[in-house]
């Protein structure tokens, strides 16, 4: 039996803007994985927690769409769309990560 794999097509990529007194500033831009890359992208985390996520990117024609899926089992427990929250039955409350990507 081949286990459960949790994939989110949508991150947070950090981008930046111009500040109206000057300089840069960082932000998170909400994207869909595969349009990131083709951004060239290189910093991504989940859109509801902010943890740290892992980036698989298939090469191959008729493989699943680019995606991403939390680094930390802990960030998946805790996060409304991670696979581990969905199937617990404890009642447990959704919250950030506690290790969240800055």
């Amino acid at each position: 039996m081949a286990s459960e794999r949790e994939r989110f097509y949508e991150c947070e990529v950090k981008r930046r803007r111009v500040r109206a007194k000057g300089g840069y500033e960082p932000f998170w831009k909400v994207k869909p994985v595969a349009e990131a890359l083709i951004d060239a992208d290189t910093e991504f985390r989940c859109k509801d927690c902010g943890g740290a996520v892992k980036l698989f990117k298939r090469a191959t024609a008729g493989a699943v769409a680019p995606y991403i899926e939390h680094k930390l089992r802990v960030d998946s427990e805790y996060c409304p769309s991670g696979m581990y929250f969905l199937q617990a039955t404890d009642g447990r409350a959704a919250r950030a990560s506690a290790n969240p990507v800055r």
